[in-house]
């Protein structure tokens, strides 16, 4: 590792390149009179094209740019990718940065402290001593991050400034932090604010924002009703932002919809080939080649030929789906028909051999692109180095990265990224540490991805101190830590029994407005192993942050907390909540019911089972279900739930006997 720094320093010297680098963005080698270059990559296996720029055309098809939100991918997959050369970055952009940066983190510090105490926070921002002023309100958003919240509290302040009107930027980054939050009904609300206050600022790009949320969040009904509700604001939907939303609807894993929306539209829009190109990217993705097939046949019968874009998703398709034949043999296509494949294209076939652990087929693929002319790219690099990480052979990786760095070529934070994760599998908590402060040195900031490896890896070997030192370092970054970042760490201080700090570090993650459905694992096993250590009192502190905050309470959530208490004991309180439920006009579980009626019997409390089995029947008959269906299905899951309890330790009772005779014949 220090002689990736000694490396790089040595070309950087040799060839007269300045490391020039900022917060947040990737380390880039600069000549004196040359722009910065910057490499961005692309989804796993194929990507659609770009929909950035209404106003390219379907003639400029060729030359667009694939759309990739995050340069760091998670550890489930690799990406590859296109180049792009950016506008260059002056000195001016440098100055800005350092003018706002104290500002930006004062005000963030603020947010962090009194979010949940909003007189405290509006007289603490008052008394800060910030002067509002053009581009503050947009850094301070993105620097909040995924903690939608702060971000929202700091936009209902600083509306209410005199004098300040939220420019385009602010609303724009405002409707992605509350429809990463799924808050639509806000957004809903904050776009009927914009009609009446700053009706110039509504845009079409605002409503593809949104139609990008509800596709992600698999509501498709509520994106394509986007589109009737566009002309209420004054924006009349075109092809673009009909193109747009196919795009989100294929990424999202919505193919057969937008399949459907495609037929049912094709007389109000115009379809073109970027509309066909995400068409046959979303079945290719599904793995449905025929389907694709049959696009690319339609494609041509509308008098659009393909492009190098088009091509390289249905080679990602044939990659993807094992036919390597069929991907080697749609190359020689190409060539034949004028369309040369370019980096990303071989970089498809490579990542494919990879997944499949064909690391010398794949140098052979490399070594033919390099003898047909194509260059590789720095994610063709990434691709061989995170595959020879990925089967544990970092030496080899290393060598490509060698090999990289010789030919002159940018290092990034994804190839940092995939050393990382190499170095987490073996356990290696040093050179993983090694690694991060290397980075630093050549002027390339670790990205939260690689924050989060680090911290994950030092909290399963029980350096949790290292876990919060690491924590710290990252918001000194400029980084705001995420979702994972707190999952990560809750768990870390749950293994080594640091319950007040877990309850401290999940509060801090409800404040934020991160808690959703997919964290309730994480709620289960903290208040599980609370009421296990007698700490009631800080369970029904957590269980009460979770109400005020306005987190979404589904059935799932309350019968996680009724359980919990439940099992451990606490049988009066776990009644008291689940009628609490009810009130909330929140049905338990016939489970949830059988198992309180089953505890209450065995108390003699009679008055409290007559009251929720009142409630209940009631709240049955409204949702036009019989009582006695409700509960004899919920005795039957009980019966069915504690006979897998048994037949599980049956199980392990004989896994435990098979060891131990196993262990003494082994020893005999």
């Amino acid at each position: 590792m220090h002689r990736l720094y000694q490396k790089t320093r040595h070309l950087c010297i040799k060839h007269h390149f300045p490391l020039f680098f900022k917060p947040n963005t990737p380390c880039n080698l600069l000549s004196g009179n040359q722009h910065l270059i910057a490499w961005e990559t692309q989804k796993p296996q194929f990507s659609t094209v770009s929909t950035q720029s209404k106003l390219q055309s379907s003639q400029n098809h060729k030359h667009s740019n694939p759309s990739y939100d995050n340069p760091i991918p998670d550890n489930r997959a690799s990406g590859f990718g296109l180049v792009r050369l950016e506008n260059p970055i002056g000195f001016e952009e440098d100055q800005s940065y350092d003018e706002f940066s104290a500002d930006v983190e004062k005000i963030y510090r603020i947010l962090r402290k009194f979010h949940s105490r909003v007189p405290k926070l509006e007289l603490a921002l008052q008394e800060s001593g910030v002067v509002l002023r053009l581009g503050l309100a947009e850094r301070v958003l993105n620097r909040c991050g995924d903690a939608g919240n702060l971000g929202y509290r700091f936009f209902v302040w600083v509306s209410k400034q005199p004098g300040y009107r939220p420019s385009y930027e602010v609303y724009k980054a405002m409707i992605k932090a509350l429809g990463k939050m799924r808050q639509f009904g806000a957004v809903w609300a904050l776009l009927e604010e914009m009609r009446k206050d700053n009706p110039q600022l509504i845009s079409p790009e605002v409503f593809v924002i949104l139609m990008r949320r509800f596709a992600s969040a698999r509501m498709v009904k509520k994106a394509i009703e986007v589109l009737d509700e566009m002309p209420k604001y004054g924006c009349e939907p075109d092809e673009y932002v009909f193109g747009c939303l196919l795009d989100a609807l294929c990424k999202n894993g919505n193919v057969k919809e937008a399949a459907s929306l495609f037929e049912d539209m094709r007389i109000r829009f115009m379809p073109s080939l970027k509309h066909f190109t995400s068409l046959l990217y979303g079945w290719c993705r599904e793995g449905k080649l025929m389907e694709a097939k049959f696009v690319l046949v339609r494609m041509r019968e509308a008098g659009f030929e393909p492009d190098i874009v088009v091509y390289n998703n249905l080679l990602g398709g044939y990659a993807q789906a094992g036919k390597m034949a069929d991907a080697y043999d749609l190359l020689g296509d190409m060539r034949e028909k004028g369309c040369l494949p370019n980096a990303a294209s071989y970089t498809i076939l490579i990542q494919a051999l990879c997944k499949q652990e064909k690391m010398e087929e794949a140098m052979r693929v490399f070594v033919d692109m390099e003898r047909n002319g194509c260059e590789a790219d720095v994610m063709t690099y990434t691709t061989l180095i995170s595959g020879f990480c990925k089967w544990g052979k970092i030496e080899r990786g290393y060598e490509i990265l060698d090999s990289m760095i010789q030919k002159g070529h940018t290092l990034d934070q994804m190839i940092y990224f995939h050393i990382m994760v190499a170095h987490e599998k073996k356990e290696e908590l040093e050179e993983c540490l090694e690694l991060k402060d290397e980075m630093k040195k050549i002027g390339c900031i670790p990205h939260l991805n690689i924050y989060n490896t680090i911290i994950r890896l030092a909290c399963n070997l029980g350096e949790v101190k290292q876990g919060v030192l690491l924590w710290n370092e990252l918001e000194l970054n400029g980084l705001s830590p995420g979702l994972d970042t707190f999952v990560i760490m809750i768990h870390g201080f749950l293994k080594q029994d640091c319950l007040l700090e877990a309850c401290q570090y999940f509060k801090e993650m409800v404040d934020r407005g991160l808690l959703s459905a997919p964290q309730y694992g994480t709620f289960k096993e903290l208040m599980n192993k609370l009421l296990r250590a007698d700490k009631l009192e800080m369970a029904k502190d957590v269980w009460s942050c979770v109400v005020t905050k306005g987190c979404e309470l589904n059935v799932s959530a309350w019968t996680i907390w009724i359980h919990a208490l439940f099992s451990n004991g606490h049988v009066k309180e776990a009644c008291s909540y689940c009628l609490d439920m009810m009130d909330a006009d929140v049905m338990p579980q016939p489970d949830t019911f059988a198992k309180l009626m089953r505890g209450l019997r065995k108390l003699y409390n009679r008055q409290i089972a007559a009251e929720i089995t009142e409630k209940v029947r009631k709240m049955a008959a409204d949702r036009q279900m019989t009582f006695k269906m409700y509960k004899r299905r919920g005795e039957r899951d009980l019966k069915e739930k504690d006979k897998e309890k048994k037949d599980g330790k049956k199980r392990r009772a004989r896994r435990r006997n098979w060891g131990g005779k196993h262990s003494s014949a082994k020893a005999l």
